[in-house]
């Protein structure tokens, strides 16, 4: 039985995460009665973080859990894998969903890397004519950009980089002992290194506290000074008075009218198994690149006997993910170091943006470097492998004497790059497998590119100089051809965009430039669905900035009574 509720809302929004939270704030504020279903828990940081437990004060010592796959305090409820809710891969396949199951979503999660994308990022094919190019650019996006600057808070510094556009920044944290060695080989190798530009406050801001340095930052803050949607957007929403969040609700299906309006969300109460229904006017899908594709795949009716809003038959095509792999190597100048706190944010003080030519190489897109190491807290698999160190292992006081010897004595490198969209990459839904409230589940086809391949390759040989140009040693050996130089599978660097893509064209694309539905007026996607392309920088900045423009502009249309 399906119980309607009563009530009409002038919208429904799908999950609460960046895009989700975005569209409740700037729609609220607009004056706007808004329902925000969440399939996940309630969750506020600044009273349910573990930021300041000690790993000894628990039996695990921080060790993962099913349900906290980076560690028993990591703030973010979900993971790869969770029980009830399949998916299912297509042969050949290697791709792992994450999915966030709390209020905020990812943003309790992420490591609050927060770039813009640059003036190329919107127009590629123009430039190197793969992929497709955006319908808007960044002089389109840039003043919401600025927006989310002023609201969140960043910090970053002013370089003038032609794609690595500034913004409205606090000032950056200073370098720690092993990011100035970085700095330094890079200087030497011609590698751009700059400081990170993180939404993490080393001011006060908008009420919120500035960050103490206690690096607990993917323990959920609860100081509230860095970023998460949950008290920065979800929470003034409310305070508005005109918000209505329902947790533990599983969008099944968005409902239409005879007449190809949508009415509303179909969901599952997760606490009960009932079946409900929330009306409203307009809705909009937050619930993530993946998820809210499936969610219009599954939608289906005489109208749209593909899938809601699927007239093009792109809906769940041209999924990225962001390219990755990893290295570390160890530093014998930092090795014996003296013992001191150097936990500063909970992330990197300094990063390396893309500074080559691709003309000049044998791949088409770039890739950032992000840094890791010094000494952090001290938790279950710490330092992990010993025996790969420098006169690592043994027993007794001179395993000990290792671990001293070599604590904070590790640098670590992660390149995260851009994939090309391509016809390999996408989702469906599963016709034989169902998830635990009977919902079809979605199925993933996965395949990288020459392009993705070649680039990760670029990446181990510039780990590979760095650490050699500071001195040091690899942790271990660079991967090779036939293990794809260690690419990291699809969906585990947790990057996923495409899915309802924009576009100008209906007939290959899901949404306009206001990520509005080509074929349903009154339905809008704000997640990471929308972009066309992704770019050599972290996507969420831009997911919050399009939701604002999105958001805008269906305050604008309702007012002028077009929804």
């Amino acid at each position: 039985m399906l119980f309607s509720q009563q009530k009409t809302y002038d919208v429904c929004i799908v999950g609460s995460g960046a895009g989700g939270g975005m569209a409740a704030f700037v729609l609220t504020q607009a004056g706007a009665d808004v329902i925000v279903l969440e399939a996940g828990v309630p969750w506020d940081n600044t009273n349910d973080s573990a930021m300041l437990v000690w790993p000894y004060d628990t039996q695990r010592r921080g060790a993962s859990t099913q349900g906290r796959p980076f560690g028993e305090f990591d703030a973010c409820i979900g993971g790869w894998n969770i029980e009830g809710e399949p998916y299912t891969r297509a042969p050949g396949t290697a791709f792992d969903w994450w999915r966030a199951r709390m209020v905020g979503g990812r943003t309790n999660h992420w490591g609050r890397i927060s770039l813009r994308f640059g003036p190329r990022d919107f127009r590629h094919k123009s430039l190197d004519g793969l992929g497709d190019d955006w319908p808007i650019g960044y002089d389109d996006v840039k003043p919401y950009y600025d927006r989310v600057d002023r609201l969140v808070g960043i910090f970053g510094s002013k370089e003038g980089l032609p794609n690595e556009p500034d913004g409205i920044f606090l000032p950056p944290p200073r370098p720690r002992c092993y990011e100035l060695l970085v700095k330094q080989a890079c200087d030497r190798l011609a590698i751009t290194c700059i400081p990170s530009r993180l939404s993490i406050l080393t001011r006060p801001l908008n009420g919120r506290a500035a960050c103490h340095y206690c690096g607990q930052c993917n323990r959920g803050c609860r100081s509230n000074s860095n970023f998460t949607s949950t008290n920065v957007l979800i929470a003034p929403a409310r305070a508005t008075g005109k918000l209505t969040l329902v947790t533990n609700a599983m969008a099944r299906e968005v409902t239409l009218d005879k007449s190809g309006r949508v009415t509303g969300v179909a969901y599952v109460d997760k606490t009960d198994g009932s079946d409900r229904h929330a009306r409203a006017r307009v809705v909009v899908l937050a619930a993530s690149a993946c998820e809210s594709a499936r969610l219009l795949l599954n939608s289906k009716s005489s109208r749209f006997p593909n899938g809601l809003a699927n007239s093009s038959g792109v809906a769940g095509k041209y999924l990225t993910d962001t390219t990755g792999t990893d290295m570390a190597g160890f530093i014998p100048r930092l090795a014996d170091g003296v013992p001191h706190n150097e936990d500063g944010v909970g992330g990197m003080h300094l990063y390396m943006p893309w500074w080559l030519d691709n003309a000049k190489l044998d791949f088409p897109r770039g890739y950032h470097i992000e840094l890791w190491g010094g000494r952090d807290q001290p938790s279950a698999g710490f330092m992990g492998g010993i025996e790969r160190y420098p006169g690592g292992g043994g027993y007794g006081k001179d395993l000990k004497d290792t671990y001293r010897r070599s604590y904070g004595a590790v640098v670590g490198f992660s390149g995260r790059g851009e994939q090309i969209p391509n016809d390999d990459c996408y989702c469906d839904i599963d016709a034989n497998t169902v998830d635990r409230w009977g919902i079809p589940v979605l199925r993933f086809h996965w395949k990288w590119s020459d392009h993705e391949v070649r680039q990760v390759k670029h990446m181990h040989e510039t780990f590979q100089a760095v650490i050699q140009a500071m001195g040091g040693t690899p942790l271990w050996a660079k991967p090779g051809a036939e293990e794809q130089y260690g690419i990291a599978a699809g969906g585990r660097i947790i990057h996923e965009l495409g899915g309802t893509r924009m576009g100008d064209d209906p007939k290959t694309s899901v949404l306009n430039r206001w990520c509005q539905a080509h074929d349903v007026r009154n339905l809008f996607v704000t997640d990471g669905g929308p972009f066309v392309s992704q770019a050599d920088k972290n996507p969420t900045w831009t997911i919050l900035a399009l939701a604002w423009r999105t958001s805008e502009y269906i305050a604008d249309q309702m007012k002028k009574g077009t929804l």
